[in-house]
């Protein structure tokens, strides 16, 4: 895209949805997104590959966006390896990718990491980062981690709990472990819907202590939207 006035096509490719009761109210993770980066002159298509669903190719969209998902990056899905076929095909196209939990790991995966569970188990809710050298507050949700970086891989961030936070790709794929889409409310409404006997009470009871400190989701809404802008 060279002409300044044309609005650039993000892809989302959404590789899980929403909890149904959470979906009815608060709309599925492509519009968490783009809620998140409301304001910042970016049109998108959602492509659900976690049901098959695939561009074209690499060249279709301006810029591209891997959500989260429940699955684990390593287990055996037939859109796995289109997906991460994909990634591969966006490296070397050259186009802005952004990988988000899931699309954090997937990423690593695709292109020679590895992704585990972590054996200290879960991070939940509000968690604090350093990402280039200047602390950050965001959501997380995850015990899946990247534990062997790819070739390439860059650590720009990290925490206390995850080695591998926010990675850099030379400079055309960025991802992040923790969600800066998700709002508080979110959390709350997923620590009541998925948390429960799936993580342990103390992590989820820490993390509703949480709710109410501000998050600095959109100091990073900002730097994801002109980073995927840098494609137009």
């Amino acid at each position: 895209m060279s002409d300044p006035n044309t609005v650039p096509t993000i892809g989302i490719l959404q590789t899980g949805h929403a909890p149904a009761d959470i979906k009815a109210d608060m709309g599925d993770y492509d519009a968490m997104f783009a809620d998140l980066l409301a304001g910042h002159g970016l049109n998108y298509v959602t492509y659900n590959v976690v049901d098959n669903e695939f561009p074209n190719s690499a060249q279709e969209c301006d810029g591209w966006l891997i959500t989260g998902s429940k699955h684990g990056a390593y287990e055996d899905h037939d859109w796995i390896p289109p997906l991460e076929q994909l990634i591969r095909d966006i490296q070397a196209n050259g186009s802005p990718l952004i990988g988000v939990c899931f699309g954090h790991q997937i990423i690593a995966q695709a292109l020679g990491g590895v992704v585990e569970k972590f054996k200290n188990g879960w991070s939940i809710g509000r968690t604090e980062y350093v990402l280039d050298g200047q602390p950050i507050a965001l959501n997380a949700w995850h015990q899946d981690q990247v534990t062997t970086l790819p070739p390439g891989a860059t650590v720009i961030g990290n925490s206390d709990f995850c080695d591998h936070a926010f990675l850099m790709y030379g400079d055309t794929i960025l991802t992040m472990q923790p969600h800066p889409e998700h709002t508080s409310a979110f959390v709350q409404r997923l620590i009541e819907s998925r948390g429960r006997g799936l993580v342990p009470d103390p992590l989820l009871d820490g993390a509703l202590t949480q709710l109410d400190n501000p998050t600095d989701s959109q100091t990073m809404a900002d730097r994801m939207a002109a980073f995927l802008k840098r494609g137009a």
